[in-house]
């Protein structure tokens, strides 16, 4: 790795051509990346990172697989994009192997988290008639309106209310707490079986399953955000796998594609928007498709749903031998991990960054280490030498 340089007159013009056009909604690091293969990225003058980011747990299988490359090229010499009023064999082809790693009913595809959520959310309330929603305080599921509104931090709701009405928050990790707050009109409980955003919180296997419990006996609609969590990244193909409980809805996106933007939801047999009930001009699309098929065919075939297991059990124990006085828990599954401080980490991040590590502050005080579940043993090592210091 080699240290960051003093930042060069192209970076400086990139930034000034962003503040200059694009709408500043983004805290950035000082730092623009222009390459990236498996778990290291190049910025603009020749700096790498290992990147314990990976797009916000979107690069499972890495940057640039070769594998993901080829399926986009060769897909955008063929078909870019039809419209879904067509069939394509390689959308039939994605929605079946979808099914067969969830063990779930039908498939339903966009192109993000956030829409994966408005979607699950909509076929709650059709399939249930009923129209409110119960979530877990520190949720994130996404921006936009409907997915707002089960989003539990102030500063990304506040400015956008009155949001759609009838949500409710509760504790995470306390099942009692969504029975207090059923009535009649409850469509879905929706949970990260991981909150990612807000801290890497890992619940207990017997929490989820009681929401199921719960669920059941009041004739609601359980939903599983597993946009974060999904396609390996905490040592299973799903987080769901940990506790064998099986949502009615299943939202995913992020590494779904191999970095090629895409979501989608899974539905169990019995649950299923009908004609006209909802669409998405560009869900599904060959290349996102081509991409997706790539990436899961990678996954299977290198082994990194268990690799991902064994490197994430190398990691948190590598950081449990630290013992700093700084560090207050180190928590996670795979390679989703939390690594949470006694005070703010984003001089952490600053810190990494400077000597060759990416890392994401979240919740404030918790550094997030979610890297592609190709990273090495070495490379572990040296973020670990790097968290050393703070």
């Amino acid at each position: 790795m080699t240290k960051e340089t003093t930042l060069s007159k192209d970076y400086k013009s990139i930034v000034e051509q962003d503040e200059k056009y694009v709408m500043q909604t983004y805290t950035r690091q000082p730092i623009a990346l222009e390459s990236g293969k498996g778990s290291v990225v190049r910025d603009i003058n020749g700096n790498e990172f290992i990147d314990c980011v990976a797009g916000i747990a979107v690069n499972n299988v890495g940057h640039c697989h070769p594998r993901v490359v080829e399926a986009i090229s060769k897909q955008a010499e063929k078909l870019i994009h039809v419209s879904n009023i067509y069939y394509t064999d390689v959308q039939a082809q994605l929605a079946e192997e979808l099914i067969n790693i969830t063990n779930m009913g039908r498939a339903f595809f966009c192109n993000s988290g956030t829409e994966a959520v408005e979607a699950a959310m909509k076929l709650a309330r059709v399939t249930t008639g009923k129209t409110e929603f119960i979530a877990a305080e520190h949720s994130f599921h996404g921006r936009t309106m409907g997915s707002l509104t089960v989003t539990h931090k102030s500063i990304y709701r506040t400015p956008f209310e009155p949001l759609i009405q009838g949500e409710k928050f509760v504790a995470y990790n306390d099942a009692q707490a969504i029975r207090d707050e059923i009535t009649k009109d409850t469509a879905a409980v929706i949970v990260e079986p991981i909150q990612g955003e807000g801290g890497i919180n890992v619940p207990s296997d017997e929490y989820l399953k009681e929401v199921r419990e719960i669920c059941d006996e009041n004739d609601m609609v359980l939903i599983f955000d597993e946009v974060q969590t999904g396609f390996g990244r905490t040592g299973k193909w799903f987080c769901k796998d940990h506790s064998k409980v099986v949502p009615d809805i299943m939202t995913m996106a992020k590494a779904i594609g191999g970095g090629f933007p895409m979501g989608a939801i899974v539905a169990r047999d019995g649950i299923s928007f009908g004609k006209s009930q909802h669409a998405a001009t560009f869900g599904g699309g060959p290349l996102a498709c081509a991409a997706s098929l790539a990436s899961i065919g990678v996954i299977r075939d290198e082994g990194l749903v268990d690799r991902s297991a064994q490197m994430g059990k190398y990691f948190m124990d590598k950081l449990n031998s630290l013992e700093l006085d700084n560090i207050v828990e180190v928590r996670g599954r795979g390679l989703m991990i939390g690594v949470e401080i006694n005070k703010p980490c984003a001089d952490i991040v600053d810190l990494a960054r400077e000597n060759g590590v990416l890392l994401n502050c979240t919740s404030e005080k918790v550094i997030r280490i979610a890297p592609p579940l190709v990273i090495t043993k070495e490379q572990i090592d040296t973020v670990v030498d790097v968290l050393a210091q703070i």
